[in-house]
């Protein structure tokens, strides 16, 4: 407790002491170490501000600083537990009051001025400092409660507990949160019931005239559909991926794996477009049965059908990542105490693989489904006639009559749909125990397959794969011939345009048009993935291994912004962030906040569905040996958590490269993303440019996902291989 109350108090002094208190021109870091550091108004930290600027509404937070160090003298372990617990609670109230009492014009609120006078001043966004300050101030609170004995008396608990607790209310429920205020606007400004209600009954929403005959129902109805399907389809073909992978007796599994997550590494467009060339109006297999046949194939790709099928390719692999780790995490030694009481294959893999992996596959279900309402990319492209709420929802946002109130409504909707889903997720769950990892030892080998359980996956899998060879054979192509649809003669030529290297009297010039996108895309997604899987799995350690209050409300937050379409996200970090005190537009940090809490929930539900498998014994041991939180997490639960946090680390970066609608208002010129490159490059008819820096991306994106696996490697449970089982019975 001392010891962690004295690197408590040192960080907060060194937040108001050191760094720049304010946003240094659109930079959260920068130190004027040439001379205008404690002496510049926009370099100077918060002691300098308070002293030499006259920003007197600093004094409560330095003062508090400095109580907190003085708190190191009490005697009492219990005196010094409730004066840092007092130290942070009023540091943070502190700076949160001072932050959105004053702007950019002087006091934001009326009142203010009328008690205190004009200011005459004004404040800028957080810097360094005050982030310093405000982490300080959070984990002297949680430290504080943890001497008194909440969370078990467990520090890193607490600490945990109250870091995600405040990133999410930060740049998750905020912002959502602001945007959604206006489902309750009225045109007259004023905030009522009734104008959501009379947003709510608008019949383009809930219509159900397609029953009755009309060409089209409710895009409420609509998505609800398509997310089912995709929910249940995805989950059947990952399923069977990962059943094939793991214990089908395949010769070429990893091939088989490396397809399987292809798609996830892919940019959206790539595979819409791939769908229009194979199954368009001009498509090779409208060719095909016309030339035959005489049979004219039609528009059938455009609508339901088209974005089902899309969002199959899509959201398979990361239905993938979720259940492969859940399919290995199942015990052989369950299976073969089932056979040795003489249960066949099928009764095996009924009665006890499949319940064991329950808990994996309502995940994978809960994620598909919500990855299918959010999706934006796929239905804008192949919906035609068919509108979904996130298609709706841009055209509200950026359309001509530009509704905020109705994107919000239809914002709203999609929360519920999500809301939904995690509720019946934890219905199907359960309390029931779902645990195959324990702390004995585990020497088993996975039975085979049911013969004709593996017959079907393989019937289902097979012609999966055969299809997406064949849909990026036919995308990719165009980057590498002269004109896409017209002339197929192979050239380089968009290749060198995009990514030419030129050498100089100064040196090497990246002069290809795609380079800086790429780089920057490629940069800011690996600063955000690791902070995503780290986020995601501890927080799926908390919500799994701990109780606290509030613990089913915070797990549910994290699925709002995932639930809710990139383009609507992207306007609410926009309302959020764009004035003080958290000042981030145009930043590159804003973009990286964006990939974190967007695609923290793969992360997550991967973590908390492997989580699931493993006794809670083995962290009850680490805690009677004296180990706490922090000791069972890194010593026990991660080893074994390895293809959870394959999947988060996977998942992030690669949606972090590959997203567009969570970021396309939030870009700049000096943060263009390689996915913005390429839709403008679409736009403007230069697919061989937007194809072939579509392809580095997939290139690039697969060179990562197996370094991560060289790095992270694999969970090692001791368990025979197969072939050496088989040997050992012959």
């Amino acid at each position: 407790m001392r010891r962690a109350a004295l690197w408590l108090a040192a960080l907060a002094l060194a937040g108001v002491v050191l760094p720049p208190w304010y946003l240094v021109q659109d930079r959260l870091a920068d130190i004027d170490w040439s001379g205008g550091w404690l002496t510049e108004p926009d370099h100077a930290p918060a002691v300098s501000q308070a002293l030499l600027f006259g920003r007197w509404w600093l004094w409560p937070v330095l003062a508090t600083a400095a109580a907190a160090a003085a708190s190191l003298l009490l005697p009492a372990r219990r005196s010094l537990a409730r004066a840092l617990a007092a130290c942070g609670t009023l540091g943070l109230l502190a700076l949160i009051i001072q932050g959105y009492a004053i702007g950019l014009g002087g006091w934001r609120f009326a009142v203010l001025e009328a008690v205190f006078g004009p200011l005459g001043d004004r404040q800028f966004g957080i810097g360094t400092g005050a982030t310093l300050a405000a982490l300080a101030f959070l984990w002297m609170a949680t430290t504080g409660l943890a001497g008194l004995g909440f969370f078990r008396g467990d520090p890193f608990t607490a600490g945990a507990v109250g870091t995600v607790a405040l990133a999410v209310i930060l740049f998750t429920f905020l912002p959502i949160a602001s945007l959604l205020s206006d489902a309750f606007r009225t045109s007259e400004g004023t905030y009522t019931l009734g104008a959501l209600f009379g947003r709510l009954g608008d019949d383009r929403t809930w219509g159900l005239a397609c029953l009755a005959g009309a060409p089209r129902c409710g895009v409420a109805w609509n998505t609800l559909m398509l997310a089912l399907m995709t929910a249940g389809g995805t989950t059947a073909l990952g399923l069977a991926f990962a059943l094939l992978v793991t214990r089908g007796g395949i010769r070429f599994p990893r091939a088989l794996r490396t397809l399987t997550i292809l798609p996830i590494i892919t940019p959206s467009f790539v595979i819409g477009l791939g769908l229009i060339l194979i199954f368009g109006r001009s498509g090779i297999v409208n060719q095909l049965l016309y030339g035959a046949f005489g049979i004219e194939g039609g528009r059938w790709i455009y609508g339901l059908q088209g974005v089902w099928l899309a969002q199959m390719f899509a959201f398979t692999p990361t239905v993938f990542l979720v259940l492969i780790g859940v399919v290995e995490g199942v015990s052989p030694t369950m299976e073969e105490a089932a056979q040795t009481l003489r249960a066949n294959r099928w009764h095996t893999f009924a009665t006890v693989s499949l319940p064991l992996m329950r808990p994996g596959i309502a995940n994978a279900f809960l994620v598909a489904f919500v990855e299918s309402i959010a999706d934006f990319g796929n239905p804008i492209v192949l919906g035609g006639n068919f509108g979904v709420l996130s298609t709706e929802i841009f055209f509200a946002v950026v359309g001509a009559q530009a509704d905020a109130g109705r994107a919000a409504t239809l914002a709203l909707v999609l929360l519920v749909f999500a809301l939904g889903a995690f509720w019946a997720q934890a219905r199907i769950t359960g309390s029931r125990s779902y645990v195959s990892i324990a702390g004995k030892g585990d020497g088993g080998v996975h039975p085979p397959l049911p013969a004709w359980v593996r017959r079907l996956c393989l019937g289902v899998a097979l012609p999966w794969a055969g299809l997406t060879i064949l849909l990026y054979a036919m995308a990719l192509t165009g980057g590498f011939v002269e004109t896409w649809g017209r002339d197929y003669t192979p050239t380089l030529r968009h290749l060198v345009r995009a990514f030419d290297l030129e050498w100089s009297a100064r040196g090497l010039i990246w002069s290809g048009v795609a380079w800086n996108s790429v780089w920057t895309t490629v940069k800011l997604a690996a600063v955000a993935a690791p902070l995503t899987a780290a986020l995601g799995i501890i927080a799926a350690w908390l919500f799994t291994r701990q109780s606290f209050v509030g613990r089913r409300a915070l797990e549910f937050a994290t699925m709002l912004s995932f639930a809710v379409p990139g383009t609507v996200i992207g306007v609410a970090y926009i309302y959020a962030f764009n004035v003080p005190p958290l000042e981030l537009t145009g930043t590159g940090i804003i973009i990286v906040l964006c990939f974190m809490f967007r695609n923290l929930s793969v992360g997550l539900r991967s973590g908390m569905a492997a989580m699931s498998q493993i006794d809670r014994s083995l962290d009850e041991a680490s805690f009677t040996l004296g180990g706490g939180g922090l000791d069972a997490l890194r010593r026990v639960i991660l080893p074994l958590l390895r293809p959870a946090i394959i999947a988060a680390l996977a998942y992030s970066f690669v949606r972090a490269v590959t997203t567009v609608s969570a970021v396309i208002f939030l870009v700049s010129a000096e943060y263009e993303l390689a996915t913005v490159f390429i839709i403008n490059r679409v736009i403007n008819g230069d697919y061989g440019v937007a194809i072939t820096t579509s392809t580095a991306l997939i290139v690039t994106m697969g060179a990562v996902l197996a370094l991560i696996q060289v790095v992270v490697g694999s969970r090692r449970i001791r368990r025979r291989a197969p072939a050496l089982a088989a040997g050992a019975r012959a």
